[in-house]
């Protein structure tokens, strides 16, 4: 099993890398073969509706977003982690979203179906205030984004009122839903 960890925060060593590692601490302990991507680490252009992508379902801008495509659709388990910005998920992790319209229009367009069967998501969020709002718009865009690709939307970690750098690690009770978010993604 290949469970694949999307790290959309700009800061590395921070609260949602943290949570992230747990969460793939958690899906190693159930012998999955786990990777993690940086995306603040990759050179990813916006997406720039070109619309080369509904000719033959390839993006025709090259940049480390080759690299993340075929990773996206071998992957059995997502995890998604970011932090909020202003309400969403962070601009870089954005970008490789916006980006797999190139797998959507495989889908909806081509009617090339991804594998579908077995495969999960998670999603773990981090935001610095208590809003009653606060996660709403990012958990339509991964379920939207996890649809496209024929990933299940099956778990998630939402942390409000968290936001210096490795302050989760004062909240151990935090951390360990994350390794079991890990945990159950991949039992199986």
């Amino acid at each position: 099993m290949k469970v694949l960890g999307i790290m959309g925060s700009p800061r590395i060593k921070g609260n949602t890398d943290l949570l992230l590692e747990e969460a793939l601490k958690g899906a190693k302990s159930q012998g999955a073969e786990v990777e993690k991507i940086a995306v603040c680490k990759l050179h990813i252009e916006p997406c720039k509706e070109y619309y080369g992508c509904l000719k033959d379902g390839n993006c025709v801008i090259r940049d480390d977003m080759d690299a993340i495509y075929p990773k996206l659709l071998d992957a059995d388990i997502i995890i998604v982690a970011s932090p909020i910005f202003f309400y969403g998920v962070s601009a870089q992790l954005k970008a490789l979203i916006d980006r797999t319209q190139a797998l959507w229009a495989r889908k909806y367009v081509l009617k090339q179906r991804p594998r579908e069967e077995g495969r999960k998501g998670g999603l773990i969020l981090v935001g610095a205030t208590k809003g009653p709002s606060l996660f709403e718009g990012s958990i339509m865009t991964v379920k939207y984004f996890f649809l496209s690709i024929g990933v299940k939307y099956s778990y998630d970690l939402l942390v409000r009122n968290v936001d210096k750098k490795g302050e989760i690690t004062d909240h151990p009770d935090i951390m360990l839903k994350a390794f079991e978010l890990g945990k159950r993604l991949a039992k199986h």
